[in-house]
């Protein structure tokens, strides 16, 4: 197994409180509910630092959480990597080129967490999701880990997170606070559903408290209707 290290980064007390919320409201989904992709409508809505966000709040519940880099068109999470190297990835794999405990890496920042990166960037992405490989993936981690979190791409923009929704078990869509159109919010959604994939929420992000303090207010702890505010200042230029 790899072994890397993943940045660190404090989070304010207010998007703390509230991953920890999104980590319950996700556990109340019920106990079928291991495999979860997390996407968005368009890129630049910090989808990728939710992700890794969200894995490290359950590992702190002595949760055993694998994070899959599932956007080997554009990753974002190998920009995090700030020690160590993970030569090898998602796209070796599904390619035939190596077994699957070759691109597991360990984040030795996280115990408890454990990555697998995109590797290297293919021309054929959708065609290496759909892969029977790929379905071997999900029924291993399912065994091994008690969540498994996948970071796909923008649903909005490229197929691969359609693929990749009929395995998973429930799905976590992003949407830019004041940046995404209803109408077009709307028809991500109604793509989300047509896979079938349950949806079990929608990340509120990039919530500005300072000009939007009473909807930020009116959102914080409607966890029931599925909706979570979080304001990440460092997402805007991630996926």
């Amino acid at each position: 197994m790899q072994k890397i290290a993943l940045e660190e980064h404090k989070l304010p007390y207010r998007i703390n409180e509230e991953l920890k919320v999104l980590r319950t409201n996700l556990q109340f989904c019920g106990v079928d509910k291991k495999v979860i992709m997390v996407t968005s409508a368009i890129s630049g809505e910090g989808k990728s630092s939710t992700s890794l966000d969200l894995c490290r709040s359950m590992t702190h519940l002595n949760k055993k959480v694998l994070l899959v880099d599932a956007d080997m068109r554009k990753s974002q999470l190998k920009k995090k990597i700030t020690s160590g190297q993970a030569r090898l990835g998602l796209a070796h794999y599904l390619s035939g080129q190596v077994e699957l405990v070759d691109i597991l890496c360990e984040d030795t920042n996280t115990p408890g967490l454990h990555v697998i990166f995109t590797g290297t960037t293919p021309p054929n992405p959708a065609e290496l999701l759909s892969t029977p490989q790929m379905e071997q993936l999900f029924q291993t981690a399912r065994e091994q880990y008690d969540y498994v979190i996948i970071d796909c791409p923008p649903i909005g923009m490229v197929v691969d997170a359609a693929i990749l929704a009929p395995h998973c078990d429930g799905a976590v869509m992003l949407i830019s606070s004041g940046e995404i159109k209803y109408r077009v919010a709307q028809d991500v959604m109604q793509k989300l559903k047509n896979t079938g994939c349950p949806i079990l929420g929608v990340v509120l992000n990039k919530v500005d408290i300072r000009k939007n303090g009473k909807y930020y207010g009116h959102y914080y702890g409607r966890y029931y209707d599925k909706y979570y505010a979080y304001e990440d200042g460092d997402s805007s230029k991630e996926q």
